[in-house]
């Protein structure tokens, strides 16, 4: 009997009337109304609505992927609706799965999104792993991400080609630059989603654990595996964060280690067992949301993020500084320069966001 067989069923709680708001990661909210801010972000927005829609990505997939159903990848199926029916979500997104020898996942489309995940996801993960990786999927479609995210695709993969946009090079820089600071902390926001669909933390840990090294665990330890993030945000010296930096300035998603960290912080705030409980805010009270609290929530995670970092540049940069705002602005602003100058020789079509990664 498999390991899978013998794990006990776990009964999850149904989230009847869940808002996206109750997983999004403050900093995801706050990059978000940020890059909206952003000089000419609207008119890239604007320019994409008015040419692009999902139907050729789409047309892609159906192509040359497999459309899940009760029919086609019926394991598949049953654990994506398990996941909808988790987070409320009535109307299921097309899910697709794609040949890749990665596991991974990713949400695509404007107008209606859709989901695609690997063969190797289909493979190499168990039922709740896979529930987890679905629902990080599904929690992208329901809080937007979707729209720019596609959009971000096409910037990253055509930025040398895309004259024709109404901005400068200089602000599509800065646009793209501040995408991926959003899109890293959308992906914070999905894997909490994933948690709530799944409501099985060492699933949702074992998937990161598989994104990081592959789909056998049988010589993986999961506190080691956390040892290891804790080692990563706070080991070293300034040449590790410079190395960091360099790591993550064009890069989609945080690394599995700091994400897993992220998720655990998150657990051990006491805020999932709350939302299980059933204190979380419903999607009716969506339209009396307050931006200026969502900036505020932002600027607080941020801050203190900032104030218990115990990465070396931080530390100095604390020390350095004459108080917490300055010593944040500092940090902003180094990372803006450093992201700036690593764009004259890393270019950010070099890394391709259309490699489908969860």
């Amino acid at each position: 009997m498999t390991t899978e067989e013998n794990r006990p069923t776990r009964r999850r709680v149904a989230l009847t009337g869940i808002s996206s708001r109750a997983w999004e990661h403050p900093a995801d909210r706050g990059a978000l109304t940020a890059l909206r801010e952003l000089r000419g972000f609207d008119d890239v927005v604007k320019t994409f609505f008015g040419m692009w829609n999902e139907r050729g990505f789409r047309l892609s997939f159906l192509a040359g992927s497999i459309r899940v159903d009760h029919r086609q990848y019926p394991r598949v199926y049953q654990r994506f609706t398990e996941a909808a029916s988790t987070l409320d979500v009535a109307e299921l997104p097309e899910l697709y799965v794609s040949q890749s020898p990665m596991i991974g996942g990713q949400a695509i489309g404007m107008d209606k999104p859709f989901i695609v995940v690997t063969t190797a996801a289909v493979e190499k993960l168990d039922d709740d792993e896979l529930r987890a990786l679905l629902g990080h999927e599904i929690g992208h479609v329901r809080s937007g991400h979707a729209v720019y995210k596609t959009i971000m695709m096409i910037l990253t993969k055509w930025a040398a080609s895309l004259s024709w946009l109404p901005v400068g090079a200089l602000a599509l820089r800065a646009i793209i630059v501040a995408m991926f600071e959003w899109w890293r902390k959308a992906e914070l926001s999905a894997d909490r989603a994933g948690l709530l669909a799944g409501q099985d933390p060492a699933a949702s840990l074992r998937l990161l654990m598989k994104l990081a090294g592959g789909g056998d665990l049988s010589q993986i330890d999961t506190a080691a595996f956390l040892e290891q993030a804790a080692e990563y945000e706070s080991g070293g010296d300034l040449r590790d964060s410079i190395h960091k930096l360099g790591m993550t300035a064009w890069s989609s998603h945080p690394v599995p280690v700091a994400r897993a960290s992220e998720l655990r912080k998150w657990i051990d705030s006491g805020e999932y067992a709350r939302i299980l409980g059933g204190d979380y805010p419903r999607r009716d009270g969506d339209d009396n949301a307050s931006v200026s609290e969502d900036v505020k929530a932002a600027a607080e995670s941020y801050r203190q993020s900032f104030t218990t970092s115990q990465d070396p540049l931080v530390g100095l940069l604390r020390k350095l500084g004459d108080g917490a705002a300055d010593l944040a602005g500092t940090a902003a602003r180094g990372a803006r320069s450093w992201a700036s100058n690593a764009g004259r020789t890393r270019r950010p079509e070099d890394d391709d966001p259309t490699t489908p990664t969860a």
